[in-house]
């Protein structure tokens, strides 16, 4: 299951999981089409993928998205908890509406969803595991961006007490940190001309790629990481090095 996967690093998460073998549930709220242009090229590769669409925000549209998942696959190993909101604000103009749905998505819709991907792989037996995308927003504090750094650096330490938790049942818990990376969000805030000049800022000179990204999900989610729980992947091509 990937959270927010009908762009960006949601996307490229749910088709390289597929190109790695899984079947997919692919969750998204608003842009629906692209999900199911997405799962349509999961299918083409001969992998089942399913979209439901729900706000993981809100408790009871995650716990229906878990059962029509679990009703189509009947079982879950892997969860990729993705969604995010933020609303770019400094502290003077935010009103509580825009932190509120900032963690909602941000924060509780990262708890929402692990835990009931949790209660499940622990009934299921087997182990399993969760990639949280969370951002180097946690631990750098990016101006007009407070809920969205606050709900980052929550997840942070929420994954590594599940990381503890739920080690004795065989479930991994790992938290990727991308850096500036080149979705289609960004373009709500952002020109092409400053998203480029934005790229050379990054030693290693360029914007990530969503599917670089991806490559990373993947690698946190396979038995090739059979050892890393607990563990943060800082997947920003040296950014956070300068700032």
């Amino acid at each position: 299951m990937v959270t927010g996967s009908a762009r960006g690093i949601g996307r490229a998460s749910a088709l390289a999981l597929a190109r790695a073998g899984a079947d997919v549930v692919l969750n998204e709220l608003l842009h629906l089409e692209e999900a199911r242009a997405a799962a349509g090229e999961i299918t083409a590769m001969g992998r089942k993928a399913l979209v439901v669409q729900a706000d993981v925000a809100r408790r009871g549209e995650v716990e229906t998205m878990f059962t029509t998942a679990l009703r189509t696959f009947g079982r879950l190993d892997i969860l990729v908890a993705n969604a995010a909101h933020n609303a770019r604000k400094p502290l003077l103009d935010l009103t509580v509406e825009d932190v509120e749905q900032t963690w909602g998505v941000t924060q509780w819709g990262v708890f929402h969803c692990c835990q009931m991907a949790a209660r499940r792989m622990v009934d299921q037996g087997g182990g399993g595991a969760m990639v949280i995308v969370s951002s180097v927003h946690s631990f750098r504090p990016y101006v007009g961006a407070s809920a969205y750094n606050g709900a980052k650096a929550a997840v942070n330490q929420m994954a590594a007490t599940w990381a503890l938790e739920l080690a004795p049942h065989r479930i991994r818990v790992n938290v990727l940190e991308p850096g500036w990376t080149d979705t289609p969000g960004e373009r709500a805030y952002f020109t092409e001309d400053q998203l480029q000049t934005a790229g050379g800022t990054v030693p290693l000179g360029r914007l990530a790629l969503p599917d670089e990204m991806a490559r990373a999900v993947v690698f946190l989610a396979s038995d090739e990481a059979s050892y890393l729980t607990g563990s943060v992947l800082r997947a920003d091509g040296g950014y956070s090095l300068l700032h």
